[in-house]
């Protein structure tokens, strides 16, 4: 399957935020249980502050900026973001992104509900752990 850039994409307001431009990759097509998004705010857009914690679902969500300048607030932190910065909002904490910069501000994100795979069979796996821990 092959899905270019920009395919699909529309406008949508997240939580009370302002419009974002999203492409919703694979929807109804992938078997992962995730949802992995492509979103594009303008200078000085935001997501919206708001937690993913139901009764039924409680959603964790992964943003990694492709382009642009972010902040970010996870719960008390708050974070400055740049292109290849990546930021975890686990399910139940107050988040909010918002564009800093001039341009258009480009995010991946991937959000799901919580849980746990084990992918230690895989090498990168094993040396992601090394490198975070200071033994390579």
């Amino acid at each position: 399957m092959f899905e270019p850039r920009g395919a699909h994409t529309f406008d949508y307001s997240l939580h009370e935020g302002t419009d974002t431009r999203m492409q919703f990759h694979f929807v109804d097509e992938m078997r992962m249980p995730v949802a992995i998004q492509t979103w594009e705010l303008g200078p000085g857009g935001h997501e919206g502050m708001h937690t993913h914690h139901r009764q039924d679902m409680d959603l964790e969500e992964f943003y990694l900026v492709l382009e642009g300048t972010a902040s970010m607030r996870v719960g008390l932190e708050h974070h400055e973001l740049q292109a290849g910065d990546s930021v975890l909002a686990p399910a139940g904490v107050e988040h909010d992104l918002r564009n800093t910069g001039d341009g258009t501000l480009r995010v991946l994100v991937v959000w799901g509900e919580e849980g746990h795979k084990d992918f230690s069979a895989f090498g990168s796996v094993a040396k992601a752990r090394a490198t975070r821990t200071g033994a390579q």
